[in-house]
């Protein structure tokens, strides 16, 4: 890349349990606006380093950096100030608050932003303001999915991790959550995306990383990743044919 990269991970080795490292020196770069996935057998380690990047895994050796500024290990909600949101795959909204008052939690550093982002995320997501009043538990899956990314962009982030967005969804609420996906990050926000459905990832990244046993074991763009027989062999499978 020719700019410097907006987010810089470099050979961090990091777990969650003293002497067993889940990622093993893995290395990443994002750049402004871009659109980057994830992919991997399972226990590879791609929801420990999204979790690592948001300060909720200790980072034993490696650093992260966010505007050539050194933000390894530094606390979730600090990096939320400095611009970065984290959407988890599990408990991503307050199921008995409102969606309006889930959003209310989301600007809850800028409260006087409050209006302006509702607006912007409403915008991107009309759905939302159908459903302010309702709560997030009585919604459907693809739409807390929704809820949850909206949430994380309350802050206005500069970049946003997403931790398997389509999991447990419908196929049809998967492929809305990934044109979601794609929606907010053509508005500016650069994207981490980790997904087991690699090959509909692979088709909406700019670029992808393969990790597999907490390193990198292939990179490139979506499309080299979706046709390189390796990759395809080795991780993809029968769902890259066709």
């Amino acid at each position: 890349m020719n700019a410097a990269p907006l987010v810089h991970v470099d050979g961090i080795t990091a777990g969650y349990l003293p002497g067993i490292d889940i990622l093993n020196g893995a290395t990443l770069e994002l750049a402004d606006g871009e659109f980057i996935g994830i992919i991997g057998p399972n226990g590879a380690g791609k929801s420990t380093m999204l979790k690592a990047l948001f300060g909720l895994v200790p980072i034993r050796s490696g650093t992260v950096t966010l505007r050539g500024e050194d933000v390894t290990g530094l606390k979730a909600n600090t990096l939320v100030a400095r611009g970065i949101g984290f959407v988890p795959q599990n408990n991503n909204v307050f199921p008995r608050l409102s969606v309006e008052e889930n959003l209310e939690m989301g600007a809850f550093l800028a409260p006087k932003r409050y209006a302006e982002r509702y607006e912007f995320v409403t915008a991107l997501f009309p759905r939302l303001a159908e459903r302010s009043k309702q709560r997030a538990g009585a919604l459907s899956g693809g739409e807390r999915q929704m809820l949850a990314m909206s949430r994380a962009l309350m802050m206005e982030p500069s970049v946003l991790l997403l931790d398997e967005p389509s999991a447990g969804l419908s196929p049809a609420n998967q492929d809305l959550v990934f044109a979601q996906t794609k929606a907010i990050n053509e508005t500016g926000v650069s994207i981490i995306m980790v997904e087991q459905n690699a090959r509909q990832c692979l088709q909406i990244c700019d670029r992808g990383y393969v990790l597999d046993q907490g390193r990198n074991a292939y990179t490139g763009t979506g499309r080299e990743l979706l046709h390189d027989p390796k990759v395809i062999e080795l991780y993809l499978g029968t769902l890259a044919k066709g």
